[in-house]
């Protein structure tokens, strides 16, 4: 395979997938080194620079996606983005089971200082948190994490791109 026939399967791959894909499920899919897919990668990301769409690293994977900027038009084809907002208290509930997942209920409650099962169950709907199964212990308890969906939702490569706690008052002064 050529080159730029390896450029073409991997942009046809990224582009038809439903969700994101590794460089890893790519190497296995198209027999070439990952490494070698990974620099493909960046090449074809560079390709779509002054696109109208682009090719983002979410959720450890990549994927397509329509710029930020063209919210606008986009929703004039009748395709309204969905960008309902988080309650405060799920949006709470969502920044503890990032931080301290695996968590059980009772944690997030003890926590959060308040009952949580609306918020868990939104949660649970929306599909950014989903159970991790069950912890050792009194009752065995469900523990909680967050999924892919949370990742790309909230447009990070992975969980080490949260800001660091000691980030927090900087986040909060530098929105004043």
């Amino acid at each position: 395979m050529t080159l730029e026939e390896s450029y073409k399967i991997i942009e046809g791959l990224i582009f038809a997938a439903p969700y994101p894909l590794t460089s890893k499920e790519i190497s296995e899919i198209t027999e070439i080194d990952e490494k070698i897919v990974q620099r493909l990668i960046e090449d074809i990301a560079a390709r779509y620079e002054e696109s109208g769409f682009m090719l983002r690293c979410i959720a450890g994977g990549y994927q397509f996606v329509t710029r930020p900027e063209l919210k606008e038009w986009i929703e004039k084809l009748g395709r309204k983005i969905i960008s309902t907002p988080l309650s405060a208290p799920a949006l709470e509930t969502l920044a503890i089971i990032a931080y301290q997942q695996p968590v059980t209920r009772s944690e997030i409650e003890q926590i959060r200082g308040v009952r949580a099962d609306s918020a868990i169950n939104t949660l649970l709907e929306r599909e950014l948190i989903m159970e991790l199964g069950r912890k050792d212990g009194p009752g065995r308890p469900i523990v909680f994490g967050t999924t892919d969906k949370f990742l790309m939702e909230f447009n990070l490569k992975s969980l080490d791109d949260l800001p660091r706690r000691s980030e927090f008052p900087k986040l909060v002064n530098s929105e004043a």
